[in-house]
């Protein structure tokens, strides 16, 4: 597997598990730690904005590279 195919891979699933974070610390969390739940789900949205952006961004340039 060449580097440009791993870093796909590996932004592809950083963004489900952004889907996972956000999905559990809104909906999934234990009453006792809303605080922390809460925090961990907006950081799970902001990886679900950013990373797709990044994806996109690298696939893009990724194709210009002649190797």
């Amino acid at each position: 597997m060449s580097l440009r195919a791993f870093h796909i891979v590996f932004v592809t699933l950083t963004i489900f598990l952004s889907l996972f974070l956000a999905v559990w610390g809104f909906g999934f969390a234990p009453d006792d730690a809303k605080g922390m739940a809460k925090a961990m789900g907006v950081i799970g949205v902001v990886g679900l904005i950013v990373m797709p952006i990044y994806g996109v961004y690298f696939y893009r340039k990724a194709k210009k590279l002649i190797l």
